[in-house]
């Protein structure tokens, strides 16, 4: 009776282990996280990123936005650690802010180019534009830079050869044969600027935010080869996270391409 009843409790414990050590397996197999929090800007960010929210839903994997209506907090939620990811910026943007702060974001994938480009309600074109004309740009340094370099593609000015071209400023513009003044304006700040200037070189997502289309109201728009490819950015320490090469992947499934495609044809080009 004794040797029956030691067999079952022994039974017993090995079945207990066994579902056990099935539990911690599952644990560790899935021990991704099964929420994240993405940080993005008003505009397409916000639009196409809703859409990859029910991709991820499918697949078990729950993301929550949370919306920011400037371009440096997102950056400064990230580093610490009050967002997973962010999906706004590009790699030069991001790259001035790591060393302007210290921090330590990364890419861990490309998302799509959402060209910059010219509006105006006071001239048709470019080659409109009158001795003294103003036109506004971003304030922040790269988009700044972005900005200039769209100019000088467009002949409107030229940018001293010797300088590194993704860091100019106003002050590298060596040729400006109709002396057009440079206003630098906060981002957010430039779709406001066009009464008040000739031009304005506005980012998508606040174009769109001011419900500006660049294929349709842009006078002006940058070519499809640029560098400025938007990302999704980690922590330096979380760029190998299974969670987030999972979001990764969603993003640039053939869903959100055809999405894109869709309903911003020559506005966002997808870039995987």
């Amino acid at each position: 009776m004794n040797i029956k009843r030691l067999l079952v409790l022994g039974f017993a414990l090995i079945a207990a282990v066994a579902v056990l050590a099935s539990c911690g397996s599952d644990t560790a197999s899935s021990g991704e996280k099964q929420e994240i929090t993405v940080g993005i800007t008003p505009g397409f960010s916000e639009e196409v990123m809703e859409e990859v929210v029910k991709e991820a839903d499918k697949q078990g994997l729950k993301v929550v936005l949370k919306t920011f209506s400037d371009y440096v907090t997102p950056n400064q939620a990230l580093a610490a650690g009050d967002i997973d990811l962010n999906s706004y910026q590009h790699v030069p943007f991001m790259e001035a802010f790591n060393q302007k702060n210290g921090t330590d974001l990364v890419s861990i994938g490309d998302t799509y180019l959402a060209p910059l480009a010219v509006y105006s309600h006071k001239i048709k074109s470019l080659d409109e534009l009158k001795a003294g004309d103003t036109i506004a740009i971003p304030n922040d340094p790269t988009n700044g830079s972005r900005a200039l370099i769209l100019l000088q593609q467009k002949g409107i000015i030229k940018l001293d050869p010797n300088k590194d071209q993704l860091k100019a400023v106003p002050q590298d513009i060596v040729e400006n044969p109709k002396n057009i003044k440079i206003l630098e304006l906060e981002a957010a700040q430039l779709p406001r600027s066009l009464d008040d200037t000739t031009a304005s070189i506005i980012n998508a997502g606040f174009a769109k935010s001011a419900g500006l289309n660049a294929a349709k109201d842009g006078i002006a728009i940058e070519s499809d080869t640029s560098p400025y490819v938007n990302i999704i950015a980690a922590r330096a320490k979380d760029k190998d996270n299974p969670t987030y090469a999972k979001f990764v992947k969603i993003f640039q499934s053939q869903a959100i391409k055809d999405y894109i495609n869709k309903n911003y044809d020559k506005v966002l080009i997808p870039a995987w």
